[in-house]
């Protein structure tokens, strides 16, 4: 009877671990954007974007540090609306593509700092070289997707980073080095899989 007391505990105790493990969401690229943009000789801002991009998101409600973030990004996929700059950010003096066509961040601690905003700590990398990067996470819903029928979440995401951190400093202080960053998203309970 002892035995089966604690065992009964046991598995109380481990189904009440597996309860609390993250959740997975997946990204709605169709209502998702990452921008970012800089200043242009003090005159005006640019724009841009990444159109290729993934994630994976993992989300513990009840315990926000557990929860956690990997993103890559295709840098050939960089538009600002004008193609001769594209080409000139994508070559050596900037982003390299050639050598150099992927960008990743991953967490490394996630810290609930408001009601509705979290501060995600991580390592991004850009041009091979990595950099402690700090993001601010607001959530803008929370709730069932009244359309996929799901729980849902929508964020905004920003930070601001030096791109001469990155190996990229060219024609700074004329064009901004201070890049900022945001990107806006839904994201959707994955399905189980199969």
């Amino acid at each position: 009877m002892k035995r089966f007391a604690v065992t009964a505990i046991a598995m109380t105790l481990l189904a009440g671990s597996a309860a609390a493990e993250p959740v997975a969401y997946t990204f709605d690229k169709s209502h998702s954007n990452l921008a970012f943009s800089y200043n242009h000789l003090g005159f005006s801002t640019t724009d841009g974007r990444f159109d290729d991009w993934d994630g994976t998101l993992l989300i513990d409600e009840a315990t926000p540090a557990n929860s956690s973030i990997e993103f890559t990004v295709n840098i050939d996929s960089l538009d600002t609306f004008w193609g001769k700059r594209d080409a000139h950010l994508k070559s050596p003096d900037f982003f390299d593509v050639a050598n150099f066509p992927k960008a990743t961040f991953k967490s490394t601690s996630v810290e609930k700092v408001g009601d509705r905003q979290l501060s995600v700590t991580g390592d991004l990398t850009i041009r091979d070289i990595t950099k402690h990067a700090t993001i601010v996470v607001d959530v803008v819903g929370q709730g069932e997707h009244p359309m996929a029928k799901k729980p849902a979440y929508g964020f905004k995401v920003s930070t601001t980073i030096k791109r001469s951190d990155f190996g990229m400093s060219t024609y700074v202080p004329y064009v901004g080095d201070e890049i900022s960053i945001v990107f806006h998203s839904e994201t959707l309970k994955a399905d189980a899989a199969n």
